[in-house]
């Protein structure tokens, strides 16, 4: 006993990371209903994540820029990032005629290497896996945002391609946080990542099954996720209701990660 005692006093205290995921929707409500975008900032803000991931984030958009009167001059993820996460990337995806859009990570730690891999499979959606290394104090964390096709046989494929990243990309004891929206509502990728990557997801491990976060107003299907890899220990935070359910289609997600 004494010795187990010893061993835990003389072992680091785990550092605490928060994380948090949201599917902006180019800044707008459901059906394109509202420009939410300083909103959210604000909300974004209030959860005091360490490391934010970002869908749907806009790089530049011509038309919505001439018809909003607050539509921000800069890239939607430096508007969110403003002075609160002095790191950030961005990983175009969707090209336009009126602009782009694709993934983003927001970070408070250096972020010293970025690769935005293109899993697009065929048709014209275009699908990125932004891969982002991060210089915590602690060491290294591997952040992957992840936005997935809308069909299953897309998915299929992008899901063995997020494993093949982070097998052949990253070193086997590698702290790892993949999140995103994943559009999995048949809850296929749980296994497939579990097995393909050795990634765990925080709410299902917590209680058992995915978090619901679509739509937003009224959450039915459980399409977003934070799975992690070689954490120490991980949990689930609570968001509140509003103002969430009015500032995009999804709800965002949030967890604490120890490492």
């Amino acid at each position: 006993m004494a010795d187990r005692r010893a061993q835990a006093l003389a072992a680091p205290a785990a550092k605490l990371i928060k994380v948090l995921t949201v599917n902006i929707h180019k800044g707008f409500t459901a059906l394109n209903r509202h420009f939410m975008l300083h909103e959210l900032r604000e909300a974004v803000r209030a959860v005091g994540a360490d490391v934010v991931f970002l869908q749907e984030v806009a790089g530049s958009h011509s038309r919505h820029a001439s018809r909003y009167t607050d539509y921000p001059a800069d890239p939607h993820h430096e508007f969110l990032a403003d002075r609160i996460w002095p790191q950030h990337a961005y990983g175009r995806n969707a090209v336009y005629a009126d602009g782009h859009h694709g993934n983003a990570v927001l970070s408070k730690f250096p972020i010293s290497h970025v690769e935005n891999r293109d899993v697009s499979i065929s048709g014209p959606e275009r699908r990125g896996l932004l891969h982002c290394v991060l210089e915590a104090p602690e060491g290294q964390i591997h952040a992957v945002c992840v936005h997935l096709s809308l069909l299953e046989a897309h998915r299929r494929r992008q899901m063995q391609m997020l494993c093949e990243l982070v097998r052949q990309d990253m070193p086997a004891q590698a702290r790892v946080v993949v999140a995103g929206d994943f559009n999995d509502w048949r809850r296929r990728a749980h296994d497939v990542l579990k097995h393909g990557a050795g990634l765990q997801e925080v709410f299902v491990q917590a209680h058992g099954k995915a978090a619901r976060t679509f739509p937003a107003h009224l959450p039915l299907l459980r399409l977003d996720r934070i799975y992690v890899a070689n954490a120490r220990s991980h949990r689930p935070l609570s968001l509140p209701r509003r103002p969430w359910s009015h500032l995009s289609d999804h709800a965002p997600l949030a967890a604490e990660i120890s490492w």
